[in-house]
């Protein structure tokens, strides 16, 4: 088998199963001799920031010399990222020996009624937690592939859960409302096991507690047990009752990044004090100020400066259009932005448009669930110009923007991940 037949067999796989619910994964984890019960575990719920929360909780983890697996979704640059420890993706050989083990289970699976129908995250969730295992990781950081409670990570018991933020996305799954979001995203609570919460807004944080108070989950909230000062030049200060860090220094760019790593921060240190380590300052610093995670806000490349961040939901463009008056206000900004069908194009879209001093581009990219530019014609009369090719675009915008100007490159992750890689191997 090479890694591309693995990958295959792994894509061919349903995203989704008609069926929702743990038994399949269950059933799967069991044939693997139960990995995920060899592992001391974090999982890492939200609509939004899960992915920057998980790298700043590595980081930090990883100054206490500990091995951190990874368990993350999309990938940006390799399949292989999804599952990997200190930063390193599983190689190739290792996902092809993992694959070819899994392969006949899940045959033999689909052959029985109730387990049949296996998923692709499925598959891939039980691969990452036989590797971690198998490999000895001190600690895995388990980020919810989609809503929480019938999520196929929801098989684990953690030392501590997170959720991050609650926003609309994922409606036809989760729900028509904010607190039947947060109740799927509740589902990651456990009993007498710390939840730690971000800046989420009261309706949905009230979903939240009540689920907590439930499970006699101890609740760590945002602002009220642990708090943070925004300084200048997006550092901050951080305080709970039992340290008070100043002049913190994150790496990632934007002030959304400091709520995801001041919740790292309390996330890490609950981890520390349930399994017995002492978390210096200097480790918190450190760990604070060396994560790197691609594609927030990232700066991939200089005159113009050009900016790639996945806000691939409204939630997310929210938060883009703050960094966006707090960066870059008063430089003229062009946009390019791709989306899948799945999501509120439309409202992204009309969000992209109160940007000062701005010009959106629309494209598609080669992805089953990319948007149609067809779809979106009628925009033209509203100064939204339409790309088919993104490639050739990105190198006019390159070619012809002034020094000064910043070119912006926004939306799906899927489509970050196409225009990175092309990016960087132009770079070379």
């Amino acid at each position: 088998m090479t890694i591309e037949t693995a990958l295959e067999w792994m894509h061919s796989r349903l995203k989704f199963n008609i069926r929702p619910g743990l038994t399949r994964i269950e059933a799967l984890l069991e044939l693997l001799g139960n990995p995920e019960k060899e592992l001391s575990m974090l999982h890492i719920a939200g609509t939004n920031g899960k992915g920057s929360t998980v790298a700043f909780t590595r980081g930090i983890l990883e100054q206490l010399g500990l091995n951190v697996a990874t368990f993350t979704s999309p990938f940006i640059s390799s399949f292989g990222e999804r599952m990997s420890i200190n930063g390193h993706p599983i190689p190739d050989e290792k996902l092809i020996m993992y694959v070819e083990q899994l392969k006949p289970l899940v045959e033999a699976m689909d052959k029985k009624e109730k387990l049949a129908g296996i998923t692709e995250f499925e598959i891939i969730t039980a691969l990452a937690f036989r590797y971690f295992a198998d490999e000895k990781v001190d600690v895995a950081l388990i980020e919810v592939g989609l809503g929480g409670l019938l999520d196929s990570t929801n098989v684990i018991q953690p030392v501590a859960t997170a959720i991050t933020t609650i926003g609309m996305d994922h409606m036809d799954i989760l729900g028509d409302t904010i607190e039947k979001i947060a109740a799927q995203k509740a589902g990651i609570i456990k009993p007498h096991t710390p939840l730690v919460t971000g800046k989420i807004a009261n309706e949905a944080l009230a979903v939240i507690a009540q689920t907590a108070q439930k499970n006699q989950a101890q609740h760590y909230q945002y602002s009220i047990d642990y708090q943070v000062d925004i300084l200048e030049n997006e550092r901050f200060n951080y305080r709970d009752d039992e340290i008070h860090l100043l002049n913190l220094e994150k790496s990632l760019l934007g002030l959304h990044q400091i709520d995801n790593a001041a919740l790292a921060v309390k996330l890490a240190m609950i981890y520390a004090h349930e399994v017995g380590l002492s978390l210096s300052e200097e480790a918190i610093r450190e760990g604070l100020r060396k994560t790197f995670w691609p594609a927030r806000m990232e700066e991939i490349s200089q005159e113009p400066l050009t900016i790639l961040d996945g806000a691939h939901n409204v939630h997310a463009i929210q938060r883009l259009l703050e960094n966006l008056k707090n960066e870059f206000s008063g430089r003229k900004i062009t946009i390019l932005f791709s989306a899948l069908i799945t999501k509120d194009i439309t409202e992204m879209i009309k969000m992209l448009q109160t940007v000062d001093n701005s010009k959106l581009i629309l494209t598609t990219f080669d992805y089953p669930k990319a948007l149609k530019l067809e779809d979106f014609a009628h925009l033209e009369k509203e100064n939204v110009m339409l790309a088919e090719d993104w490639k050739s675009t990105y190198t006019a915008l390159k070619a012809n923007l002034k020094e000064e100007d910043v070119l912006l490159m926004t939306g799906s992750l899927y489509f970050m991940s196409q225009i990175r890689t092309y990016i960087l191997e132009l770079e070379q």
